[in-house]
């Protein structure tokens, strides 16, 4: 195998592959990429640790056919400090050891022979099981829902993303059991087909990081029995979905929250954060003081010391303290898109709305904490 490619195209696809490699696993070939020629004469770059698979295809120029696996890390370590400028891959099949070079850089990299790698890639991708809809919506939901899931390496259903899907709306959700985010987006669904999965966040998560690389206007959702296939024009994610009843987390949504107030969402994230200073590192409480058009947020470490910030707000109801775990509060503001945060709460230890002022579509609800 022989092959040149520009820096940048490789480097791209060796980026949103490399991630899935398993460094820690029995089988040394999960740690590579399985870099092969293909009949359209490019390449195709795949990286497994079973539980998820990501493939993409990258032009270059071949001059002999082929296919051999390198270790994902080394590669990526080389090709990123190479020069922007054509680089030369040539295979050695006896010693399966791959001579890199640009310019005047040259490498030697031992590679695994590509019959080592899972065959991973057999899938079927039915026209009659492909919903074709616009990326966009699709990542921003992703990104607005997937980080409340809890953080399980495990079946558990609540490590995993809620995605629904029918004839104009997307709607994506994920909970941990002490805070919930879903959201709500329009979608031109071309086939007008309708599905329902629980994806694994460690799949959405590793989506948005792929998603940064890819300039598709439109993605298509394969299912193909017991896997989930993300396939844009050239790229294409292989996902295992979570069997299960997911908790019926609409319920979970109060209808109505008497008390509200309006915050600046940067002010509330620059003080959560100074105020977070002096707060205990295991439990992250900070407590929210609520007075008419007056927030003090107040942190405090016995062994420590105190902290407060004063912010001016918009707030008409009785006098209120209610605390939270201050990280979920930023979490959930840092994936809203407007200045303006509208605060929904009742009681101090009901479930509290933290939503875009002038948007229905997104919320974040956090449990607060009981207070001693």
């Amino acid at each position: 195998m022989k092959f040149l490619v520009e820096k940048e195209k490789i480097f791209n696809g060796i980026k949103l592959v490399a991630n899935v490699a398993a460094m820690k696993s029995l089988q040394p070939v999960l740690a590579n990429i399985l870099i092969e020629t293909t009949e359209d004469k490019s390449l195709r770059l795949t990286a497994t640790d079973f539980d998820l698979t990501i493939s993409t295809i990258v032009e270059a120029q071949i001059e002999d056919e082929g296919k051999i696996t390198l270790p994902a890390k080394k590669l990526n370590d080389i090709v990123s400090r190479l020069a922007d400028k054509l680089i030369t891959f040539e295979l050695n099949s006896e010693t399966n050891s791959v001579n890199i070079k640009c310019e005047n850089a040259k490498f030697d990299i031992k590679g695994i022979s590509a019959s080592e790698f899972p065959n991973v890639l057999d899938v079927n991708l039915l026209a009659e099981n492909a919903i074709d809809i616009e990326m966009k919506p699709f990542i921003k939901a992703i990104r607005q829902a997937s980080f409340a899931a809890a953080n399980f390496e495990t079946n558990n259903l609540l490590s995993g993303v809620v995605c629904d899907i029918n004839e104009n709306t997307l709607e994506m959700a994920s909970t941990d059991g002490n805070r919930l985010a879903r959201v709500r987006e329009k979608i031109e669904n071309i086939e007008k087909k309708s599905s329902q999965l629980i994806i694994p966040s460690k799949t959405t998560n590793e989506f948005l990081k792929m998603s940064t690389l890819i300039n598709d206007k439109s993605i298509k959702i394969y299912t193909d029995r017991t896997k989930l296939i993300l396939k844009t024009e050239n790229s294409m994610m292989i996902s295992r979905i979570m069997e299960g009843q997911y908790p019926k987390y609409n319920q979970l949504i109060p209808t109505e929250n008497p008390k509200t107030a309006i915050v600046n969402r940067n002010k509330l994230i620059s003080a959560l954060e100074l105020v977070s200073i002096m707060v205990n590192e295991k439990t992250s409480i900070v407590k929210f003081d609520f007075s008419e058009n007056n927030l003090v947020l107040r942190g405090d470490t016995p062994d420590s010391g105190a902290s407060e910030e004063t912010l001016n707000i918009d707030y008409k109801g009785e006098d209120m303290t209610i605390a939270f775990n201050y990280k979920y509060v930023i979490d959930g503001l840092k994936n809203m898109e407007e200045n303006e945060v509208k605060i929904e709460m009742n009681t101090n230890l009901s479930p509290t709305v933290f939503r875009p002022n002038s948007e229905e579509d997104y919320i974040s609800l956090i449990m607060p904490v009981q207070m001693r």
